[in-house]
């Protein structure tokens, strides 16, 4: 009898032990990494994007979040999620403009005038990008626009004359030739190379918006941001489409319908956080201001002049997602 109930105890124990071991297996870990702080509101929103996840699956799915660059730099995310270095990534859009010009084409000044078009935009080419991305074995979950964007001078503009001959620091091919055709001195940078250039003396102002500003305490080497709001870039939150497929289905649509959650509070987030962005601006002693009526004139037509170019450079395929954005926002 003794014998008997050792073995049986020893036979329980053993399925004690392989029942935890495979739910210790069942458990799946992710790596996501992003390029912007933690107190940028894209990161929170990301954190936020986790949480969801993480208590939909009830733990089956665990992300650990490297922001910052801290684990992978920016513009070398997409690359590392492609071949599955990490999972998950947030991917600046703007920086491949020079593969297909759909990456950049909310680069375009006044293309999106304000957050619903900017949506509007979004939804449009969100198919295009599912096809792009699946190239590079990506599928895309969701999309983070940032504010409209400004100038950071160490001066007031008082007119587009006042731009001439500013080393602007910009993100893209597209804003690169909008910041040659107001006259200026246009560098592509890297978020992270911005100080360190102003230091150098490189650049010595910057578009983009007010979020960026407050991230790199922009009042350390600007004292005025004119904010000309004209243009909404975003980010494309992308998994390796191999990890995404080994995903038992429940756990793929929980991490599709938080996407989508994630998307929806991009929108209002980036929206709420823009005036306070620009109150922090002031805080810090930047003055801020709308912009001369000559140099949003400039802007406007700048705008529609690589609109066109944009359409000479694009696919078939493209230009008729720019028709169809352009279609919906005059509904």
């Amino acid at each position: 009898m003794r014998i008997a109930n050792l073995r049986i105890a020893c036979g329980i124990a053993c399925v004690v032990t392989m029942i935890t071991t495979m739910s210790a297996q069942a458990a799946t870990s992710w790596v996501m990494v992003s390029g912007y702080p933690d107190n940028n509101y894209v990161t929170e929103n990301i954190r936020e994007f986790i949480k969801e996840v993480d208590e939909k699956s009830n733990g089956e799915l665990k992300i650990s979040l490297h922001s910052n660059g801290s684990l992978v730099k920016m513009d070398n995310i997409r690359r590392a999620v492609q071949t599955g270095q990490v999972q998950m990534g947030e991917i600046r859009l703007g920086s491949y403009g020079n593969e297909d010009p759909m990456y950049i084409l909310d680069n375009v000044p006044y293309m999106t005038k304000d957050y619903k078009q900017a949506w509007v935009l979004m939804e449009t080419s969100a198919p295009y990008f599912d096809a792009l991305m699946a190239k590079s074995g990506i599928k895309p979950l969701g999309y983070q626009p940032f504010p409209g964007q400004g100038f950071f001078t160490q001066a007031e503009i008082h007119s587009a004359v006042d731009l001439h001959g500013k080393k602007l620091r910009i993100y893209s091919k597209v804003t690169q030739e909008m910041g040659q055709k107001l006259g200026a001195t246009a560098i592509i940078l890297p978020f992270a190379d911005i100080p360190q250039a102003f230091a150098t003396g490189m650049i010595d102002g910057l578009f983009t918006s007010a979020q960026t500003g407050v991230d790199i305490q922009a009042w350390t080497n600007s004292s005025h941001f004119t904010y000309v709001g004209a243009i909404f870039t975003k980010t494309l939150l992308g998994v390796n489409k191999e990890a995404y497929d080994a995903l038992p289905e429940n756990l793929r649509t929980i991490v599709d319908e938080a996407g989508h959650s994630l998307t929806e509070r991009a929108w209002r987030k980036s929206e709420e956080a823009n005036q306070g962005h620009i109150a922090e601006l002031e805080k810090n002693g930047m003055k801020t201001y709308a912009p001369p009526a000559d140099v949003l004139a400039r802007l406007t037509s700048v705008g529609q002049e690589l609109a066109e170019t944009w359409k000479a450079e694009a696919s078939p395929e493209a230009v008729a997602v720019l028709d169809a954005y352009r279609a919906r926002i005059k509904q």
